[in-house]
C-alpha cells in the first residue's frame, strides 16, 4: 500500500477544529469481487483519539476494508466517512484527513533519512525552511537523529519502519492508518514501534491498525474488531472479548506434568486458595498454573477457517 500524501498549508500541526468526535465510520459497507462477497454490511465506528485494531483470518475482509477507507477502491454499497468526509464522494478531501503506513517501507533507498523527510514535506506543500525543520523534529521524535544523514539502504529494518512512520507524520492528520506495521520486525523493534504508536495516540491521533500479531493488538488497542467472512464477529476492548470466551483456569499438575485438576477461577488469592485446599495431601509437591483467556482463544472461538480469496489484485 502506498503512502497518501497530503497538503494542508504551511502549518504541519494545524488541525481542523470542526473535526467530529467520530474519526472513522463504516455504514452498511458491502463489496464483492465477481461472485465472491468480501464485505457483507460492515458497520463500524471509531472514535477520535482511539487506537482501533481490525483483526481477522486471511480473506476476512481486512485489506478490502483498508482499501476502501483509503480511497483505493469503492464499496458496492454503504459509506465510509473519515472525519465526516465520505471517501467515495470527496476522496481528495478525505485524503487530507489521513496518512497511511503500509506493509512495506515506502522509502527511497538512495536518499538519506533527512532527504526522504524533506522530499515528502516539500511534496506535501511545506516551504524549504519548514521542510528542514519538520525533518529534524520527526527524526528526534522517532529516535532517528543518529541516522538522519545515513542512506536508507544502510538502515536496519526497524529503522526503516521508524522512518516510514515518520514520513506518515510529516503533515498532521486526523487519522493514521497502519496496515501490518511491524511485519518482518524483530521483537525489540516491534516493541519500540509500539511505544511510538502509543505516544501518538496519547497526543490525540486516531490510529486504525490491522495486524496479524494478536499480542500487538492486545498491547496497543483500546478496542478490537474481529472480522470473519466480511462481518464483525466480535467487537470490544481486549478484556471484554476475552471475557466472552471463558474464565481463567487454575490447574494442578503432578511431577510428570499431568493435570490433576482444573477449575475456573476469578484469579483472586481467595479463589485460588480455595481450589488448592481441595488438593489431596499426596499431591503436596504438585505444581500450579494459572491461565487466563487470550486473544488467541477469542480468535479461534469467534472465527472459522476460510479459503476464500479476499481481493485477487492484492491478496490479504
Amino acid at each position: 500500500m502506498k503512502r497518501t500524501m497530503t497538503s494542508t498549508g504551511s502549518d504541519p500541526e494545524a488541525m481542523d477544529s470542526s473535526t467530529p468526535t467520530t474519526a472513522i465510520e463504516f455504514s452498511g459497507v458491502r463489496k464483492s469481487f465477481g461472485k465472491n462477497p468480501v464485505l457483507q454490511g460492515l458497520d463500524l465506528s471509531v472514535s477520535k483519539g482511539e487506537v482501533f485494531a481490525l483483526l481477522g483470518p486471511n480473506g476476512a475482509g481486512k485489506t478490502t476494508s483498508i482499501n476502501i477507507l483509503t480511497t483505493l477502491i469503492r464499496p458496492d454499497s454503504g459509506s465510509v466517512l473519515v472525519s465526516g468526509i465520505d471517501v467515495a464522494i470527496d476522496p481528495n478531501e478525505a485524503k487530507r484527513r489521513f496518512a497511511v503506513t503500509g506493509q512495506s517501507a515506502a522509502v527511497d533507498e538512495y536518499l538519506s533519512t533527512r532527504e526522504n523527510l524533506i522530499l515528502l514535506a516539500r511534496l506535501s506543500g511545506l516551504s524549504p525552511r519548514e521542510s528542514k525543520v519538520r525533518a529534524t523534529q520527526l527524526a528526534e521524535r522517532l529516535s532517528l537523529t543518529s541516522f538522519i544523514d545515513t542512506r536508507v539502504a544502510a538502515l536496519s529494518g526497524g529503522m526503516r519502519r521508524r522512518l516510514d512512520l515518520a514520513l506518515s507524520l510529516v503533515v498532521q492528520v486526523d487519522v493514521l492508518i497502519l496496515d501490518e506495521p511491524t511485519t518482518g520486525l524483530d521483537t525489540r523493534s516491534r516493541r519500540e514501534l509500539w511505544d511510538e504508536v502509543k505516544e501518538l495516540a496519547q497526543g490525540g491521533t486516531t490510529v486504525f491498525l490491522t495486524t496479524q500479531y494478536l499480542e500487538e493488538a492486545d498491547a496497543l488497542a483500546d478496542r478490537i474488531g474481529l472480522l470473519d467472512r466480511g462481518r464483525l464477529a466480535g467487537l470490544g476492548t481486549p478484556a471484554e472479548l476475552k471475557a466472552k470466551v471463558g474464565q481463567g483456569m487454575v490447574a494442578v499438575h503432578d511431577d510428570r506434568g499431568t493435570t490433576i485438576s482444573q477449575v475456573p477461577t476469578t484469579g483472586t488469592v481467595r479463589d485460588i486458595s480455595s481450589v488448592l485446599a481441595t488438593v489431596e495431601p499426596e499431591f503436596a509437591e504438585a505444581s500450579v498454573s494459572l491461565r487466563h483467556p487470550s486473544l488467541d482463544d477469542v480468535f479461534l472461538s469467534l472465527t472459522a477457517p476460510t479459503t476464500s480469496v479476499e481481493q485477487p489484485q492484492t491478496g490479504e
